[in-house]
Parts: C-alpha cells; sequence; structure tokens
C-alpha cells in the first residue's frame, strides 16, 4: 500500500509564496516520476510541473518562472515553492508519483495521488 500526503496549502495574498510538500510512504521499492497537478472550480485537472527521478523538470506555461518543483529521493518527498502567486492559481493542489512496487511476478509501477491541498490567493 502507498499513500502520498501533502500539506502547506493555504490561503496568500496575490505576490505571496507558498511551499508544498509531499510525502509518499508505504511499499516503495522506486519513485520514477513525481508532479503537482491542479484543479479549480469547473476546471479540469491540469499538470502543473513534474520531476523525473533524474531531476528533469517540465512547467505548465503559466507557472514558469514562478513555480519550482524539487525532489528529495531518499525521503521519497516532492515540493513546490509557488512564487509570486496570482488569483488564478487558486485550485486544489494535488501530488501525483509513479511508484514502483513489488508484484507477484516481479514488480509494477502505478500512479498514486494525494488527497489534495486547497490554495486560495485573493486579496
Amino acid at each position: 500500500q502507498v499513500q502520498l500526503v501533502e500539506s502547506g496549502g493555504g490561503l496568500a495574498q496575490p505576490g505571496d509564496s507558498l511551499r508544498l510538500s509531499c510525502l509518499a510512504s508505504g511499499n516503495i521499492l522506486s519513485i520514477n516520476a513525481m508532479g503537482w497537478f491542479r484543479q479549480a472550480p469547473g476546471q479540469l485537472r491540469e499538470l502543473v510541473a513534474s520531476i523525473r527521478s533524474d531531476g528533469r523538470t517540465n512547467y505548465a506555461e503559466s507557472v514558469k518562472g514562478r513555480f519550482t518543483i524539487s525532489r528529495d529521493n531518499p525521503k521519497n518527498t516532492v515540493y513546490l515553492q509557488m512564487n509570486s502567486l496570482k488569483p488564478e492559481d487558486t485550485a486544489i493542489y494535488y501530488c501525483m508519483a509513479e511508484v514502483v512496487v513489488s508484484a507477484r511476478t516481479g514488480t509494477r509501477e502505478s500512479a498514486y495521488w494525494g488527497q489534495g491541498t486547497q490554495v486560495t490567493v485573493n486579496s
């Protein structure tokens, strides 16, 4: 069983910064990509940023230059540093991890999701 737990969301004003954290725990052999997604009311869930196990990153155009994703592999943790927040960043932010676990026939990779953390940006 694998669990992802996010923390760090909350209320911010435009221009403020927040840092999200996501800890993966359980029967983890390794983690490939980790990422952050968000979903605003009435909108589809969208990718915010992702990071591979080798450190390569990918960002949505809307957050480039403002958000930074990083990870601590020994701690199975991924972070999202959000600077210069805007009202349009308001959403529920979800952590995702592609986790390799033991399986009867060897190993299996599956995507796991956290429960989400609310980020609200308004004045």
